[in-house]
């Protein structure tokens, strides 16, 4: 199996190509052929009916052919010229008149012909040579009846066999030329067709030694959606390795407190269960935090698409019975057919934060929208309630910059959904809604597709 693109396309060209060039050759050379073939019987037939006209039958129906200088074609004069005439009658191998350019030579069996019958043979006589013969049947009324006669004309086939392979020769010859400049240019049509791909390469190669980090060179159309696909592919990996390092940056950070807390507990033996119980807790929880934080929007291309409909339907049927105490009519307005590729849980944890900031601070009123807009998917949660700063805004999405998870508002969260939103290559931002609270809207670009 060959294992090389270019090859493959080079042996596939060539082989279609010699394919195309040996049948159009064979057509064009038979074509050739019985173009020589009629031209040379539409010549003997005009030949021997010049010789018919300078004939003549006598009333005692004798035939009576002309003086040698008289014949229509000189060749039927001289010895072995290649052109021969004979005169038989018909129904007999009786000959009326031989040609002089017969000589000594033995003519072939005449014809047996009817009126303007015409009947073409290919011969070889005993000279060993290929002979074309064409037969004539003529009659002639007389006072003592009807006279059959029946014209012979014989021609060497050797002029029309070196026509033949003059053209042949030509014809194959012109078709290898063409044959091996167009196999020469393909080669070339074909290294330059495929440089783009082994440019992707060259850049892959210093990509993995470590002196590029992403595709630059600029590309035809169709690589470019390949090299597109591949720098979006190593721009997830990147930030996938830097999600891991944040999260363990934060995970060792978040556990200071809860172990200083334990250590400080075996200073008070009666409160130790407690304390540790306590803290072991708050360490687990924050554990399986950094850990889904860390595992979010890995291997986005091989993730089945998620319909976002029934998730956000699910996640507010459950905060509906947390906020039973509030009476708020929650709307779901995304489109039914919306679907995302997205890990389920990056979804929940998503719609969940901002349902459940939205839940803790609206009036009576949210709305979740969710829809497709060119090549971006847009979903929104806004409410109703008493807004946030803008002031505040940039601080709270900023890394180290997020606001206290512990108290409750605007800002729990966030930050988890804005760490999560760009692993996915994706936009958080936060206007101000219609309902009069805020809106916090998310763009993601390329991930998703629409149902039909």
């Amino acid at each position: 199996m060959i294992n090389s693109l270019y090859l493959r396309l080079n042996l596939t060209a060539i082989l279609v190509l010699v394919i195309f060039l040996t049948v159009t050759g064979a057509v064009m050379d038979n074509a050739y052929i019985e173009s020589a073939r009629l031209s040379l019987r539409e010549r003997m037939l005009g030949q021997i009916y010049q010789l018919l006209t300078v004939s003549n039958i006598s009333e005692d129906g004798e035939l009576v052919m002309p003086l040698l200088s008289d014949l229509p074609y000189p060749q039927l004069a001289l010895p072995n010229s290649g052109l021969y005439a004979f005169v038989s009658s018909n129904g007999s191998d009786k000959l009326l008149w031989r040609s002089p350019s017969l000589s000594k030579r033995q003519n072939p069996k005449p014809f047996t012909l009817h009126l303007g019958e015409k009947r073409w043979q290919e011969i070889k006589m005993e000279d060993g040579k290929d002979y074309y013969l064409l037969g004539f049947g003529f009659q002639r009324s007389l006072r003592f009846g009807i006279n059959s006669y029946n014209f012979h004309l014989m021609t060497e086939l050797a002029p029309l066999d070196k026509q033949v392979y003059l053209y042949r020769r030509k014809l194959w010859g012109g078709l290898a030329t063409t044959a091996i400049l167009l196999m020469m240019t393909q080669i070339l049509v074909l290294r330059w067709g495929l440089n783009p791909l082994r440019k992707v390469g060259q850049e892959l190669s210093l990509i993995e030694t470590g002196e590029r980090n992403q595709i630059k060179d600029d590309y035809p159309r169709e690589v470019k959606q390949l090299t597109d696909k591949i720098n979006i592919l190593l721009s997830q990996e990147r930030t996938r390795q830097t999600r891991y390092r944040n999260a363990l940056a934060d995970l060792s950070h978040s556990l200071k407190t809860p172990l200083a807390v334990l250590l400080g507990g075996l200073d008070e033996p009666n409160t130790l269960p407690e304390t540790v119980f306590e803290q072991s807790t708050r360490m687990m929880h924050i554990v399986e935090r950094q850990l889904q934080r860390a595992g979010a929007a890995n291997a986005v291309a091989a993730l089945p698409p998620l319909t976002v409909f029934p998730v956000a339907d699910r996640i507010i049927t459950s905060l509906s019975k947390v906020y039973s105490n509030k009476n708020v009519g929650v709307f779901n307005l995304i489109e039914p057919g919306l679907t995302i590729r997205c890990d389920e849980a990056d979804l929940l944890e998503i719609i969940g934060n901002l349902l459940d900031n939205a839940f803790k601070w609206c009036h009576t009123k949210i709305e979740i929208q969710g829809y497709q807009h060119g090549q971006k998917l847009s979903l929104s949660v806004q409410d109703d309630g008493p807004g946030i700063d803008i002031k505040h805004i940039e601080h709270i999405l900023q890394r180290g910059g997020r606001a206290d998870e512990t108290t409750p508002g605007h800002g729990i969260g966030l930050t988890v959904v804005a760490d999560i939103v760009e692993a996915y290559q994706g936009l958080l931002r936060i206007e101000q809604s219609a309902l009069g609270g805020i809106a916090v809207v998310i763009d993601l670009d390329c991930q998703f597709r629409q149902v039909t």
